[in-house]
Parts: structure tokens; C-alpha cells; sequence
């Protein structure tokens, strides 16, 4: 009889833990998810607002990208486009991604949807979103009978 008892949610843990390693391991991690349209997203909050800094090189217009906040989740989409300047024939090496892209991040507070602002400069996506004001929970009270 084992000293410790089958507990699942440890297995689960494990099972994390592991394939966690695996990608922090693999060489070709991180540029495999980068090709998969997954930019690197900066995140920190101030006083009175949450900042996201994403990077996103290749934009060339506001209409290449979309961003909302639905709850307590921001979600950057947009698209990436090629150069027409140079014909597929003539690439060598392609590497840079192109294309349709999305990523979704929690936020770790709520923020007010009014208020929202982004900038884009040298391939940093900046947005910055103002954090509610005050304790917008309700408390309900129970009656008792």
C-alpha cells in the first residue's frame, strides 16, 4: 500500500510540469510558437492602470489590427502582410510571420472598457486600459426564514 494516496490532481500537476520542461528544453520552442502568430506581451500595472506592451513588427496600418477587452481578458487580432516588393520566387529564407494572428491574455484586474487608448511605434503595440475605480462587487444579502 503506497504511503501516499492516488491523488489525481498531483498527476495532473506532474503532467504539466512535464510538458512545461519539454518546451522550455526544446530549442526550437520559441520560434515555433512565434510562427504560430503568438507575439510576446509585456504586462504591468500602475496606479491607476494596467499596461500592455505586444510585439507586433509588420503592421502597417490601425485597420491591421483589432484589439478588445471582454471581462477580465484582452484580446490583440490583426493581420500581418507580406511584402509586395519581392515575388515568392525570389525568397530565399522565410521567417518572419505573415499572416492572420490572435492572442488572448487574462487580466489580473478589471479594467473599465471606457477609456481604452493604443499606440503603435517601432513594432510595439502599447495598450493602455484604466483600471476600475473602486469595488464594483455588489454584496447580496441572504434571507434567512
Amino acid at each position: 500500500m503506497p504511503l501516499i494516496p492516488y491523488d489525481p490532481i498531483r498527476q495532473i500537476d506532474a503532467l504539466r510540469r512535464n510538458v512545461d520542461r519539454f518546451f522550455d528544453d526544446w530549442p526550437f520552442a520559441g520560434r515555433f510558437l512565434e510562427s504560430a502568430g503568438y507575439g510576446r506581451i509585456d504586462l504591468y500595472e500602475t496606479e491607476h492602470e494596467l499596461v500592455a506592451q505586444c510585439e507586433v513588427p509588420g503592421l502597417e496600418s490601425k485597420e491591421d489590427v483589432e484589439i478588445s477587452v471582454d471581462q477580465q481578458t484582452l484580446t490583440i487580432s490583426g493581420r500581418l502582410k507580406s511584402s509586395e516588393q519581392v515575388k515568392e520566387e525570389q525568397y530565399h529564407r522565410r521567417e518572419r510571420f505573415i499572416g492572420k494572428f490572435t492572442r488572448s491574455v487574462s487580466l489580473p484586474v478589471p479594467v473599465a472598457s471606457e477609456g481604452i487608448s493604443a499606440s503603435y511605434r517601432n513594432g510595439i503595440l502599447e495598450i493602455h486600459m484604466p483600471k476600475m475605480k473602486g469595488d464594483q462587487r455588489r454584496r447580496i444579502d441572504v434571507q434567512f426564514h
